[in-house]
């Protein structure tokens, strides 16, 4: 039986949220991975690349597993009525419902995330309690059937962590061997505990336009509301 697995693409998503957990979940035996959209018509990231998606929202069977990577395109999807819908459509009957990095903070506008544990980003983990959500640090959180990955590059340990829950771990072991996915970082700088802190003021202020963004749209979809849409 094939797994289905629908990972959300949407303007301005961050490319490797959704490459990294892709390649993963395309790797595996028995598991058949597409790309959702609002429509087919090609889908550019935040850096350039383009997508195009091989679903529609309304051509979308149920999911085995839903997934929402994250990005600055996700501030707009917070306010975004259809794509919500959609999220919680197929959250209802999947068997995970996901997300990498700020995918997080979909999820929990969606109103799924009320009482969950889970993690995002760093620069944006202070936004899951206001939407309702229990904020863990870690690179990966699951909570029942809640799975949700920290920031951009925790997609790859995210996605070999499902395959594990769907097929098997020998077969997770198996894609993590064949990428040959061993990290080893040239510097110790991928979290802010590890970074400097002109390296940490670096990174915030790169990030500030669209942390405050988020900060606006948060105070206006508050956690009752976001719960109750």
């Amino acid at each position: 039986m094939t797994v289905r697995v629908g990972i959300l693409v949407f303007p301005q998503v961050q490319q490797l949220d959704l490459t990294g957990p892709y390649e993963v979940f395309a790797s595996a035996e028995g598991v058949r991975v597409d790309l959702v959209a609002k429509s087919l018509a090609p889908v550019p990231s935040s850096t350039g690349l383009a997508f195009a998606p091989t679903l529609d929202f309304a051509g979308c069977p149920p999911l085995d597993v839903l997934c929402v990577p994250g990005g600055g395109g996700v501030n707009a999807l917070l306010e975004d009525p259809e794509t919500l819908d959609f999220v919680r459509r197929q959250a209802k009957g999947a068997r995970f419902v996901t997300s990498v990095c700020t995918g997080a903070l979909v999820l929990a506008a969606a109103g799924l995330l009320a009482g969950v544990r889970a993690t995002t980003h760093w620069n944006a983990h202070d936004f899951l309690a206001r939407l309702g959500a229990v904020p863990e640090t870690g690179r990966l959180v699951r909570d029942g059937r809640f799975i949700t990955a920290g920031g951009v590059t925790a997609g790859i340990d995210f996605g070999l962590a499902v395959v594990a829950a769907l097929v098997g771990r020998d077969e997770a072991e198996t894609v993590q061997l064949a990428l040959e996915y061993a990290p080893a970082p040239p510097f110790d700088a991928g979290t802010p505990q590890t970074a400097s802190p002109a390296i940490l003021d670096r990174a915030k202020a790169r990030l500030a336009a669209s942390r405050a963004a988020r900060e606006a749209i948060v105070g206006r979809i508050a956690p009752g509301e976001a719960a109750q849409s």
